[in-house]
């Protein structure tokens, strides 16, 4: 599975994201940030044998009503979502091994 490369300007509501079918892995960051840029190595690492699991990057900050809603305090902050329903989350990875243990058997063939 590609991992996505920008963070979304744009932000979906709850909503939206509750909706989407199958398995999600939500980040949420900011390009500035530089715990998020030394983990996006470690999250394309994870990522790179699993299929089926829609990355979504999100901005996050101050007002951003999609973090506030997750709890989200620190950046990167990684949320797996099915139907809305959180299956693991992941702050500030230090390793591909936390980032694969919050995903689980998730995409995995």
């Amino acid at each position: 599975m590609e991992m996505t490369e920008h963070y979304a300007n744009i932000e979906p509501s709850r909503a939206e994201v509750d909706a989407l079918e199958g398995p999600v892995l939500l980040e949420f960051g900011t390009a500035w940030c530089g715990h998020c840029r030394a983990a996006q190595p470690l999250i394309g690492k994870a990522l790179t044998d699993r299929s089926g699991i829609r990355h979504l990057k999100i901005e996050d900050g101050p007002g951003r009503p999609l973090g506030r809603s997750f709890r989200v305090k620190l950046w990167p902050t990684l949320i797996l979502l099915d139907r809305g329903q959180e299956l693991g989350r992941v702050v500030r990875p230090q390793d591909v091994q936390a980032i694969q243990h919050a995903l689980g058997a998730t995409g995995q063939d």
